[in-house]
């Protein structure tokens, strides 16, 4: 198939660039570069540079190229950052979305897998968390994509674009060939930092809250591997060919782990001993995020295989000592 992804110059868009070369799909990348990364992009792959508010360069590429389906990446993601700013987040990842879902609209392209976000539940009241659960975001982040999820029913309903809709629980982890890697600017994910804080790259290592009701008080997450995740979006896909049925799926795998766990764990990994801050909670983080993983494993016969902390954490620490200053080598 020819696909498009948007935002495939970033963490997991370009992850899933490369599962879907193995797979033997056609691949054009729509990315801004703002926080992607060219040299992420392999050079056999087309990399179209330029933003999703401008619909009239959307129209172009879609004119000049026959898409089959679109994957769709290009967001903001930090959660502290949508609660400083949240105009920004629901300019970029909601409107923009809507320019990208009119463009498909208009040129027929009618398969679209979204990657949403675990955020979209807020504070869960039940645990692990269903697809069904209710939905109230702590933070603009996650209304934001609970926003485009919305939006994207409605398309369904009148305009047929089928889509899946998958809610990543925390993407973690590096490629195993060593290629691809998690490089923000600034970074807000927990286990690069602390693989930084490691590497004698940061200075302390700050952990946010410690009164949580978890069993050592700090915050509970699910951690999947961005190996895992992209192969969710590939059986994702195949449901959308095979069936005219929309969905939305979490992608997790029912284990949560403590923040001062994954801490211990890339002490373990780096056998590097370092000092860790606390400091009072921040806005919006949610107390504890785990996910159920039944629908996706018994539809789409997804099945986690490398998301256990200790791969994940080794697979990153890996990469993180082989490229110290990123993409940037």
């Amino acid at each position: 198939m020819k696909i498009l992804v948007t935002g495939g110059a970033g963490y997991i868009g370009s992850h899933m660039v490369d599962e879907l070369l193995q797979n033997g799909d056609e691949v054009v990348v729509f990315d801004n570069l703002l926080y992607g990364h060219k040299q992420a992009v392999p050079g056999k792959v087309k990399l179209e540079t330029g933003d999703l508010q401008d619909e009239e360069k959307l129209a172009e590429l879609f004119e000049k190229e026959n898409f089959e389906a679109v994957m769709h990446f290009a967001a903001f993601i930090s959660m502290a950052e949508s609660v400083e700013n949240p105009k920004i987040y629901f300019r970029n990842n909601v409107f923009n979305a809507l320019n990208l879902f009119d463009t498909m609209v208009r040129f027929n392209v009618k398969k679209l897998i979204f990657s949403s976000t675990a955020g979209v539940y807020g504070n869960p009241v039940k645990l692990p968390i269903p697809e069904e659960h209710q939905c109230f975001p702590t933070n603009p982040y996650g209304e934001s994509k609970l926003m485009v999820e919305k939006i994207l029913r409605w398309y369904d309903l009148s305009y047929g674009l089928r889509y899946v809709s998958l809610r990543y629980f925390n993407a973690s982890g590096a490629s195993f060939n060593g290629k691809n890697g998690e490089d923000h600017d600034p970074e807000t994910h927990i286990i690069p930092l602390a693989i930084k804080t490691a590497l004698k790259q940061n200075g302390t290592f700050e952990i946010f809250g410690t009164d949580y009701p978890t069993k050592d008080g700090t915050c509970v997450r699910d951690y999947v591997h961005v190996t895992d995740l992209v192969r969710a979006h590939l059986l994702a896909l195949d449901k959308l060919n095979k069936s005219d049925k929309s969905g939305i799926y979490n992608v997790g795998t029912g284990m949560g782990y403590t923040n001062k766990e994954v801490v211990e764990m890339v002490k373990k990994i780096s056998g590097i001993d370092f000092s860790v801050e606390y400091s009072s909670r921040r806005p919006g983080d949610a107390i504890e995020l785990v996910a159920s993983a039944d629908k996706i494993k018994s539809e789409l016969g997804w099945k986690p295989e490398f998301s256990d902390l200790e791969t994940i954490v080794k697979t990153a620490w890996g990469w993180h000592k082989t490229h110290p200053e990123g993409f940037k080598e």
